[in-house]
């Protein structure tokens, strides 16, 4: 559809209604963090970012985002497979499912995670309760339907034709997925887990009930930003909340390039 120019007063005023929502959302929130963060001096921002408790923090952040990723990258495939190129009875329902973790609050995603692992749940010979073992349980549940809806569309676009030629070569299955179908699906898988890595980064909810929130223990970036300013501990709460806004900018100027990139593709 070709763009159109602005060239009446209701579509000047519609634009400045857009571009006043987007900088009140993003762009105000952004001023007063770093505004904050810098209120002090950039000694000070580093000096607490570099203390061992954020130091931990923001490390388990890392480790469940990055352990959240492979997961993700590898069941968001084989389900996304599975819901496109298989048919079998239920398989709309479990379809609909897969959008639950949208519609449920993080919250109560923790608190099952209790009720099913804790002291006194359904599988307590499971104790993964209150330990980073929960709390990337839940990071992966809240996350996985990022993969799955983005791989699932260029999936179902895919023809069967350069497939079917692979396997009158004398192509396997694998070598076939690996030469013919990955490569259509790497911009969407690429996208899917960019989205579910930012998401993974800022979990709060959902970590903080099953983790339990213990310092120095389960503790992640977040929850690090929720204590400091807890115990008015303003500059480390500031300067976590600056850092974890420095890598989703990153995150979000990756996912516009692997947008781009796939587009340019297609």
């Amino acid at each position: 559809m070709p763009e159109k120019s602005v060239n009446s007063l209701g579509g000047f005023l519609l634009v400045m209604v857009v571009v006043g929502y987007a900088c009140l959302l993003l762009i105000g929130p952004i001023i007063a963090l770093i505004n904050e963060a810098f209120s002090e001096s950039i000694g000070q921002i580093i000096h607490s970012i570099i203390q061992a408790d954020a130091l931990e923090a923001l490390s388990l952040t890392v480790v469940i985002s990055f352990f959240t990723v492979i997961i993700d990258g590898v069941l968001g495939l084989l389900v996304a497979w599975v819901l496109v190129r298989h048919k079998f009875w239920g398989r709309d329902f479990f379809n609909s499912l897969v959008d639950i973790p949208f519609v449920i609050s993080p919250v109560i995603v923790g608190y099952v995670m209790i009720v099913l692992f804790g002291r006194l749940g359904w599988f307590k010979f499971i104790p993964i309760a209150f330990t980073p073992y929960a709390m990337l349980l839940v990071t992966v549940f809240v996350t996985l339907p990022f993969v799955i809806r983005e791989v699932m569309p260029v999936l179902a676009s895919l023809s069967n034709e350069q497939e079917e030629a692979a396997y009158t070569l004398g192509a396997s299955r694998w070598y076939s997925f690996r030469r013919v179908i990955f490569p259509a699906l790497r911009p969407a898988l690429m996208y899917g887990l960019v989205l579910s890595l930012a998401r993974s980064l800022g979990e709060f909810g959902a970590a903080a009930v099953a983790g339990g929130a213990i310092q120095g223990a389960t503790e992640n970036a977040t929850i690090y930003i929720f204590r400091s300013l807890h115990d008015r501990n303003d500059i480390g709460a500031y300067s976590m909340a600056l850092l974890l806004g420095i890598i989703s900018i990153v995150i979000l100027l990756l996912m516009n390039i692997l947008k781009a990139k796939e587009s340019k593709g297609n």
